[in-house]
């Protein structure tokens, strides 16, 4: 996640309750079904009848529309322009894309998360007002490679492009070893953050703390630097 994603997500309202997503694909399903879950209310849309009345069917949201986005008077008539937070599902479709976005953001929508395909048309979504810009396919891309090469890594937070803050099983090299002894900062570079002990993370460990192979430890560090732990 770059320092403009955090900037954007920082912005949010914690009290926003209400999303509209546009396009009823695979990755608006997703979208959908995981805020109607959390309790959100969640008003679905979609040019295609049919994916209006199975995301209904399928109950993954309680309110859907059919609607053509590329439309301004559409989009004002189903009431889109008063949410504060809309998400373009639409990716595979550019030009329907950017112009929902630029309607969007002519329509007064104060924060437009878009879906794009490629560079190009992630600075087009730019260009005409979008806030946030998501490549789904590649951030599954590249998580999968992580976890292919990576498997002892649980899960990782991307500070910036160098840096990050990943979750990982402590290696048998560390085993019954302190974090004194083992000397991760001069060695590797890294911080300890958080050390998982019957079940919950401590998070500050004492350099006396020891290790056990098989938990779970948190740290943060340069990535060129984290991938040279022996996991």
């Amino acid at each position: 996640m770059s320092l403009s994603s955090f900037a954007f997500f920082r912005g949010l309202r914690k009290d926003n309750q209400q999303f509209a997503v546009i396009g009823l694909g695979r990755f608006g399903r997703s979208v959908c079904s995981s805020l109607h879950k959390m309790g959100y209310q969640v008003l679905a849309t979609d040019v295609d009848e049919k994916q209006v009345a199975k995301a209904l069917t399928d109950e993954i949201t309680g309110h859907a529309l059919q609607l053509d986005s590329t439309e301004a008077s559409a989009l004002e008539e189903a009431g889109i322009f008063e949410f504060d937070t809309v998400i373009i599902a639409i990716g595979n479709y550019i030009q329907e894309s950017i112009i929902t976005t630029l309607n969007l953001k002519e329509g007064g929508v104060s924060r437009v998360i878009a879906k794009a395909s490629s560079e190009v048309h992630s600075k087009l979504l730019r260009r005409v007002g979008a806030d946030h810009v998501v490549f789904p396919e590649d951030e599954a891309g590249c998580a999968l490679a992580r976890t292919l090469t990576k498997p002892s890594i649980l899960d990782r937070f991307e500070l910036d492009p160098d840096n990050s803050i990943i979750e990982c099983i402590v290696p048998e090299d560390f085993h019954h070893k302190t974090i004194a002894e083992l000397q991760l900062r001069n060695r590797y570079g890294i911080n300890v953050l958080a050390v998982s002990h019957d079940g919950k993370f401590q998070i500050n460990p004492e350099p006396s703390q020891r290790l056990e192979a098989g938990t779970a430890i948190v740290v943060i560090g340069c990535n060129q630097d984290i991938n040279r732990l022996p996991i």
